[in-house]
């Protein structure tokens, strides 16, 4: 039986479903990829808005999650995606650290097809979430 692949180091059963992966992490930047399927697709055989907006969240955030390895994690404090065409077959997107601080983070994040043609542009912000001591209450 083969070891199920961590997503840049956790265990997310959503990204486990979508058959996403990660392809690449490193300081402020994250890659991942994903094939489109059937089952992900929206009434029109392209990739659904929803499959878009997720991994490009969790691949933004894990930018996010590389620039503060101190930190328990983040958590998605808003984002907006410019839907830019229609996205189908191997989708891959490439999360940004703008800028890093004690508390948010700004990031931004591109999908692109096999091509190189872009097909959504994101911003977001992340929360990062300290770790907390036993006995202590997280704030």
């Amino acid at each position: 039986m083969k070891a199920k692949e961590k997503f840049f180091g956790l265990d997310i059963p959503f990204i486990d479903l979508l058959k996403a992966k990660a392809e690449h992490w490193e300081k402020g930047r994250a890659v991942a990829s994903i094939e489109i399927r059937p089952e992900l697709y929206n009434s029109w055989q392209y990739a659904h808005g929803g499959v878009v907006m997720t991994l490009l969240d969790v691949t933004m955030g894990s930018a996010a999650r590389s620039s503060v390895p101190h930190a328990a994690g983040v958590v998605t404090v808003d984002m907006s995606v410019s839907f830019i065409a229609a996205g189908q077959g191997q989708l891959t997107v490439e999360g940004r650290v703008l800028r890093s601080g004690a508390s948010i983070i700004f990031c931004e994040g591109e999908m692109r097809d096999e091509a190189g043609e872009l097909v959504a542009k994101a911003m977001a912000s992340f929360k990062v979430k300290r770790k907390v001591s036993p006995g202590e209450t997280a704030i």
